[in-house]
């Protein structure tokens, strides 16, 4: 069911970009306050309660201004058989870098809202990083920057970077850097901080589906570590690698993954 073509009574955006902006942003303002009031004396706690306090809110949201469609989340029941029928899915990661959220000062964790359409695969998606009070949606796709350098920077995780990640930044000639939560990556990716982002292993589908529908809203190459399509509302949404990088360094990455990748 497509949204309404108008705001409701209660002030809500009208359409699916603009919505996931909002439900992005208040889903995050409620991270900081929660943790602004616990503090960090029982980090896992503070984590689990984030993520919960963040799904809760996005699915009730969504359950009331989209009765209609359904939602895949992190920290919801993914084997509900619904989904893999419907017209239109929410994907959604309600803290994404759970662990960077734990800890004091880190400002490298988001909240991740996207949506997925049968006729149109990702539509809409908002990364909002409320750390940082920012946050980057297909509603007003941000402009990318390319900064004046001489060597490309390349960005993996911090906790579970490839073994292979700087031998493929030595093959490129590039920089090699670390950060938490895919959202806080794909945005230092669009603003200028890093060229490109590569994952190996350990993702989901609401791991990358907002932050790849904003990055393709403004230009960005996404796709599988071997350049296959990127593919959602799957019956497993287990998505283990992700490329999202400027167009012109999509070829020389892949060509150095294949070369310094061990074989599975």
């Amino acid at each position: 069911m497509a949204g309404p073509a108008v705001a409701d009574r209660g002030g809500h955006p009208a359409g699916d970009a603009a919505l996931a902006r909002w439900l992005a942003v208040r889903a995050g303002a409620r991270l900081l306050r929660l943790r602004t009031a616990r503090g960090h004396a029982d980090p896992l706690a503070l984590g689990d309660a984030g993520d919960q306090l963040s799904h809760r809110f996005l699915v009730r949201a969504l359950r009331r201004l989209r009765p209609d469609d359904w939602v895949l989340s992190e920290e919801g029941d993914q084997r509900e058989p619904g989904r893999l029928t419907a017209e239109r899915v929410w994907i959604v990661d309600p803290l994404d870098g759970t662990r960077g959220y734990r800890e004091p000062g880190r400002t490298d964790w988001a909240v991740h809202v996207a949506l997925w359409t049968r006729a149109g695969g990702l539509t809409a998606g908002a990364v909002a990083l409320p750390a940082q009070q920012r946050v980057l949606a297909t509603d007003r796709p941000p402009v990318p920057s390319i900064p004046a350098r001489r060597r490309p920077r390349l960005v993996v995780s911090y906790s579970r970077p490839p073994a292979y990640a700087e031998a493929v930044a030595a093959a490129i000639g590039a920089e090699l850097g670390t950060l938490g939560s895919a959202g806080a990556k794909v945005a230092a990716v669009i603003t200028g901080e890093y060229d490109a982002y590569l994952h190996d292993g350990g993702q989901y589908e609401w791991d990358s589906a907002a932050p790849v529908a904003v990055a393709r809203a403004v230009g960005l190459h996404a796709s599988r570590l071997d350049g296959s399509p990127l593919r959602y509302n799957q019956p497993d949404p287990y998505l283990p690698d992700l490329l999202v990088c400027r167009p012109e360094l999509a070829a020389p990455l892949m060509a150095a993954v294949v070369a310094h990748r061990l074989p599975e």
